[in-house]
């Protein structure tokens, strides 16, 4: 590789696994996958020393970087991403940026402008103001909000399930199939159970399945959990759209709303409905092409 060669590195950081896709103008000098454990995003210096590590680790010996950009799982203010990228910056010594992962679905649909919405264990929708301001809207995690992600949907389950416990009905088949999830007697044993969790957010989103099988299995109380996730989705678009975000084009990425096309039919009925002038896609590209194309424009 001759030094004059601009290379770009776009590194894609998730709650679960890290993306690495490094190119020049003659094509790909790495594509690297590892887990995301050890990522620390509110400590600046230990975000930095470890994206630096993982540059070294994946890069072929003697190639360095022109540009890079980072999107960064749990980057979730300005503040936050540009002490990162601040500290990378200094580390490496070339054009940085870093955003919330969340921010790499329109550049990785080709897209200038949009929102970038995700609902995998969590969910979260960003957008950019026409003065470049980011805003994001939801990312509350799975105790106080989340909805329409994985875990915020077993939370209202259980909800739906208590209430109608409460009511004198019998338990239905959602309320039977959390009952097996959690491995648990009976409905009023699943409030120990949710708060007993070590890991929220995981350890509620791992049982999603079993809501989605209750809804197919003929639970209205189920559909209805499902059919609210996704206008609790739409809503966060429609919040972007009242702060001035332009929401013509909505990407939707996340492991729980493309795997479930009930869960994605209900977001886009709702879209319909509040902004008949959105226009959801599902991104068809890997999250870690909207880095690359951040990096690119850097230079």
């Amino acid at each position: 590789m001759q030094d004059s060669t601009p290379l770009v590195v776009g590194i894609d950081v998730g709650g679960t696994k890290t993306h690495l896709r490094a190119l020049t103008g003659s094509g790909t000098v790495a594509d690297h996958v590892r887990p995301s454990s050890g990522w620390r995003p509110h400590e600046p210096a230990a975000a930095a020393d470890w994206l630096t590590a993982l540059i070294n680790e994946a890069l072929p010996h003697g190639a360095s970087p022109s540009a890079i950009a980072v999107g960064g799982h749990a980057c979730e203010t300005p503040r936050q991403c540009e002490h990162i990228r601040a500290a990378l910056h200094r580390r490496l010594g070339v054009p940085v940026s870093v955003v919330g992962d969340a921010e790499l679905l329109v550049p990785a649909a080709g897209l200038d402008k949009g929102v970038g919405l995700v609902a995998g264990t969590g969910s979260v929708a960003v957008g950019r103001l026409c003065d470049g301001t980011a805003v994001q809207v939801g990312g509350w995690g799975a105790v106080l909000g989340d909805e329409g992600g994985s875990a915020g949907l077993v939370r209202e389950a259980a909800r739906a399930v208590w209430a109608a416990h409460d009511r004198g009905e019998a338990p239905d088949e959602l309320a039977l199939r959390l009952i097996a999830a959690f491995a648990v007697s009976e409905v009023p044993a699943l409030g120990a159970a949710l708060e007993g969790a070590a890991d929220v957010s995981a350890e509620w989103g791992r049982h999603a399945p079993a809501v989605f099988a209750a809804a197919e299995a003929g639970s209205h109380l189920a559909r209805e959990v499902i059919a609210e996730g996704g206008r609790s989705l739409a809503a966060l678009v429609v919040r972007l759209a009242e702060r001035g975000v332009p929401v013509d084009d909505v990407v939707v990425a996340g492991s729980t709303v493309l795997a479930q096309p009930v869960l994605y039919g209900a977001l886009t009925t709702s879209l319909r409905t509040l902004l008949p002038g959105a226009r959801p896609r599902p991104l068809d590209a890997a999250p870690v092409e909207g880095a690359v194309a951040l990096a690119r424009s850097l230079l």
